[in-house]
């Protein structure tokens, strides 16, 4: 994929100064080489690619049950047959061994946050984990393939067609996480851990050009905030019309059974 759009001879005077002002950036990215490829692809097919498939995406997010279903399905398909049709090899979409060892760093920064995290629920008294092994299983494991897809949507679609959309590394990172947070609208929470979260990702993938690492660290971190933050903060990290429609079920119980004890978050 080509990652860096190498400007004009005429362009290149008016893009120095934005360029220099992102020299660190573009070094600590990598050279451009290390993703490039030599399929030449048009502005155009990339604009309507990302511009269609992210429609989907946020048609799915706020179209209500049961239409919600099909429409996330066509989406899956979508996003799987522009995948398909732009292959260029599993290198340039991060899962291969390229600088893998390098890279797992990230992967105990996320334990070590999610363990601090698990620590401070408990003395709060915030934890929630799922009431069995099979339970635990069923949640987290479909959470940690769900972190894998976001996180190849995010880099190997957002992030490649704004970069060769907009020549500039930090700018696509940028425009890349902003998208990536929009999507985890209306919920505060996520929007806010979505946007930072997701530009530091596209910026590690830009310099480690590896997937996997993300994938871990967004299963580690997503798991964590599942299972330490309450449930009427995040509204179980629900996004879209689903998380306007959110009800603890906790509350709902208590306020049928006509108690007044503090409601507990539900699970995922």
């Amino acid at each position: 994929m080509n990652y860096f759009l190498v400007p004009s001879r005429r362009g290149r005077a008016s893009n120095r100064g934005s360029m220099g002002a992102s020299k660190s950036i573009f070094k600590w990215a990598g050279p451009a080489s290390d993703c490039a490829s030599g399929t030449v692809r048009s502005r155009r097919r990339d604009f309507i690619e990302l511009a269609g498939i992210y429609g989907l995406i946020l048609l799915v997010i706020w179209t209500p049950p049961p239409w919600q279903v099909p429409l996330f399905g066509l989406a899956g398909i979508s996003i799987l047959a522009v995948i398909a049709l732009s292959y260029e090899g599993w290198r340039p979409m991060g899962l291969c061994t390229v600088n893998l060892v390098k890279s797992l760093w990230a992967v105990g920064l996320a334990m070590t946050i999610s363990l601090f995290a698990v620590w401070l629920a408990g003395r709060m008294h915030t934890l929630h984990v799922a009431s069995s092994p099979w339970g635990a299983l069923q949640h987290y494991g479909t959470y940690a393939v769900w972190a894998g897809v976001q996180q190849l949507i995010l880099q190997c679609f957002f992030l490649s067609r704004s970069l060769r959309l907009m020549g500039n590394a930090t700018a696509a990172a940028a425009v890349s996480a902003g998208l990536f947070a929009v999507a985890h609208l209306p919920n505060p929470f996520l929007t806010m851990i979505t946007l930072f979260c997701g530009l530091a990702s596209c910026l590690f993938f830009l310099h480690y050009k590896n997937l996997w690492p993300l994938v871990l660290a967004h299963a580690i971190l997503g798991i964590s905030i599942a299972i330490t933050i309450p449930g009427a903060v995040d509204h179980n990290m629900r996004v879209g019309i689903s998380y306007l429609k959110w009800a603890d079920g906790a509350v709902i119980g208590h306020a049928t059974a006509g108690t007044t004890k503090a409601p507990r978050a539900a699970g995922l």
